[in-house]
This record gives structure tokens, C-alpha cells and sequence, in this order.
């Protein structure tokens, strides 16, 4: 067999620039309204619109907008991750994570969508923010990185849980987005932790909870 035969059916490795190439079409597709294409269909299409007074459907959007801009740092991480683990086994997972990430980003945003209202104009910057914390914890190892996945899922089951409560009570649509996004998260940390993610000190945890509100605050109105 020629050198020349062998070099054509050997798999190309990505240089960092393809890398970057490719991790910036994600970043394109997750921040461009109606740019990503969900997997699942939205489990709030089998539910009735509510009827919303203005008010209400205010307080939703804004709900929503925060859980939409939550899955947009979600991706973030995991492509930072993605791009700096050492195992391809976690690369591989970082990217499967991603990928079911997407229907929720889809979701929400068809939420906030039929409510009248826009996802939030600060997305770019907590995207840009949440793949450097990615990049930065996949280099220091894939345990701490996979560690980070599973202290951020448990942030945002802890979010989605309370935002069911605080969503007004007809409003079914949305809190069926809510529900199945809190059982995929869960079983991401899970599956985080069992592929040998570090179990975070509570000083840590608190100082991502500070960070989360900062975002919380934010993004509900813009």
C-alpha cells in the first residue's frame, strides 16, 4: 500500500483552529434566536394555553428567560470543556451533554416566544463567560471539569425547582418545559459524578450560587 493511499484513509486531527472553527458555529447557532434545532419536541405542545393576564405573562417570560439563558451557559461550558479535556471519552460526553442541552435552549425560547417577550440581551456575555470557566476547568483536569458539570446541573435543578413554584398556576406549558429539563439535568450531574467528577467543598458551591444570582437578577428583565 502507497504512503499516499495510507495518508488519504487515515482520520484527519483537528487543529486547535478547526477546533475553534467549529466551537465558534455552536456559539453562532446557541446565541442567534431560532438558529438551533431541537432533538425532542417540546413537551409543551401537548398542553393548552393558559390564559394570561399581562402581569403574569410577564413574570413568565421572565422565568423563562433566565432558565433560556442558563442552558445558554450550559453550552458554553461544555464546549469550553470540550475543547481542553484530555480523555476523549470526556470530550465525547461534554459534547453529548451539549447536545441534549439544545432542546432546552430550543424549548425555552419557544416558550418565551408564544409569551410575547425575547431571550436575553445579555446571553453573549454569560456564553462568552461560561465557555472560558469550561475551557479553564477541562485543563486543570477532567475530574475537576467533570466536577463543574455536576456542581452546575445541581445550580440550575435547584432553580428550575423553585421557578415551578413561582410561575403562575395555569401555566402549564411552561412548567412541563421545566419538568423534563429538571430530569435531564439531574441525570447529568449523576452521570457527571459517576464518571469521576469531584464532589465540590461547600465554599465553592457558594460562591457559584453568588454567581448564579448575579445572573438570576440580571437577565429576568433584560
Amino acid at each position: 500500500m502507497s504512503q499516499e493511499h495510507t495518508a488519504h484513509t487515515q482520520p484527519r486531527r483537528l487543529s486547535l483552529l478547526d477546533k475553534l472553527i467549529g466551537h465558534a458555529d455552536q456559539a453562532l447557532r446557541t446565541l442567534v434566536p431560532g438558529a438551533a434545532t431541537e432533538y425532542r419536541p417540546s413537551p409543551a405542545k401537548q398542553r393548552p394555553a393558559p390564559a394570561l393576564d399581562d402581569d403574569e405573562k410577564r413574570h413568565a417570560a421572565g422565568l423563562m428567560r433566565i432558565n433560556h439563558t442558563g442552558e445558554v451557559c450550559a453550552q458554553a461550558l461544555y464546549q469550553g470543556q470540550a475543547l481542553t479535556a484530555k480523555l476523549p471519552q470526556v470530550r465525547e460526553a461534554m459534547e453529548e451533554a451539549a447536545r441534549e442541552e439544545i432542546d432546552h435552549l430550543v424549548w425555552c425560547e419557544q416558550r418565551i416566544n408564544e409569551l410575547g417577550s425575547h431571550t436575553s440581551r445579555l446571553n453573549p456575555l454569560f456564553y462568552g463567560l461560561s465557555f472560558g470557566i469550561g475551557a479553564l476547568a477541562g485543563k486543570v483536569s477532567d475530574k475537576v471539569s467533570l466536577g463543574f458539570v455536576a456542581a452546575t446541573e445541581e445550580q440550575v435543578c435547584r432553580h428550575l425547582t423553585a421557578h415551578m413554584t413561582e410561575l403562575p398556576v395555569q401555566d402549564e406549558k411552561s412548567k412541563a418545559v421545566l419538568l423534563q429539563m429538571l430530569e435531564d439535568e439531574a441525570k447529568h450531574a449523576t452521570t457527571a459524578l459517576d464518571a469521576g467528577g469531584a464532589r465540590f467543598p461547600l465554599p465553592v458551591k457558594l460562591a457559584m450560587t453568588g454567581l448564579s444570582k448575579v445572573m438570576t437578577k440580571t437577565t429576568y428583565r433584560l
